[in-house]
């Protein structure tokens, strides 16, 4: 018997105060484990939509189920411990003066006994890789660095759902790739469901499984990455551009299901030679295409 899908959403409207219609009539299940991408354009109702989750915001019509919970009936408090939100800006959502106190803040909101927080706090902190910054001002880390004690201040509290709203806005590529991989580790190794939005396609092609892509407040396509960056139609309606390797390959007539460099490069040198291709300078011919398309 298939489990019961963890977030069920149905028939679910959302209005603001104003009149504006944010979401119109959306139905989504969202299963454990996955590792979900919500893209499209500013305005189309994606954080509206993941804000649902936690309760910062409750349908105008239809309903929201979180772990057979419905979110009308249950407090930010309690949902909080189910599905943890980190917002697009971590400097909105860092209040202290270390990184070991910004950390606790939650779990001391939820009265968690202290040695419970400290063991916590150390787990999560080895999970972003911040070990030895335990009294550093988070204020003054690297963008990257604030992002993942953001990160880890939602991990502390071991939400089974994690959400992740635009986490790669203002960092570099190997400030993402670190944060991204390390998402994709508690992901696969814990079943932690991780939902993101994001405007990066290269992150949807190389980190999700699945992708719900929006429009209008609607849900106008849910398929894999593959899928989705190859249905132009789609694509268009959303003005999404599908990442520039896939476009490359299409170009170069490779067809499709290439979504990363890396697959471009295996391509292309598998195309030439695939005895070149497992050679050491296939490889070493690899890792250097790679990194500077990458970059």
């Amino acid at each position: 018997m298939m489990e019961q899908p963890q977030i069920i959403v149905r028939g679910l409207h959302f209005r603001f105060p104003d009149g504006t219609e944010a979401l119109r009539g959306m139905d989504l299940d969202i299963r454990k484990g996955e590792f979900l991408a919500i893209i499209g354009q500013n305005g189309c109702g994606k954080t509206t939509l993941v804000k649902q989750f936690n309760g910062l915001l409750r349908p105008t019509e239809g309903s929201v189920l979180v772990e057979g919970v419905d979110t009308k009936k249950a407090t930010i408090a309690q949902l909080s411990r189910t599905v943890g939100y980190v917002f697009q800006n971590p400097d909105h959502q860092i209040f202290s003066t270390t990184v070991f106190d910004e950390i606790a803040f939650g779990l001391r909101n939820l009265n968690f006994p202290q040695t419970d927080i400290s063991d916590r706090v150390k787990r999560a902190m080895a999970s972003m890789r911040l070990e030895g910054k335990e009294k550093d001002n988070p204020l003054f880390l690297s963008k990257g660095e604030r992002q993942r004690v953001a990160v880890a201040s939602i991990l502390a509290m071991s939400p089974r759902v994690l959400v992740l709203d635009e986490p790669t806005t203002g960092q570099d590529w190997s400030s993402i790739v670190t944060l991204m991989n390390l998402v994709q580790k508690l992901n696969q190794e814990s079943e932690q469901t991780v939902i993101v939005i994001t405007h990066n396609m290269h992150v949807v092609a190389r980190w999700a499984r699945r992708v719900v892509v929006m429009t209008e407040g609607r849900i106008i396509l849910d398929a894999s990455p593959a899928e989705t960056f190859t249905n132009t139609q789609v694509l268009t309606r959303a003005f999404i551009s599908a990442p520039q390797a896939t476009r490359l390959a299409s170009e170069l007539g490779f067809g499709t299901g290439i979504l990363t460099v890396h697959q471009l490069v295996d391509r292309i040198l598998q195309t030439r030679s695939p005895k070149a291709a497992q050679s050491r300078k296939g490889q070493s011919c690899r890792r250097q295409w790679s990194v500077h398309l990458d970059a």
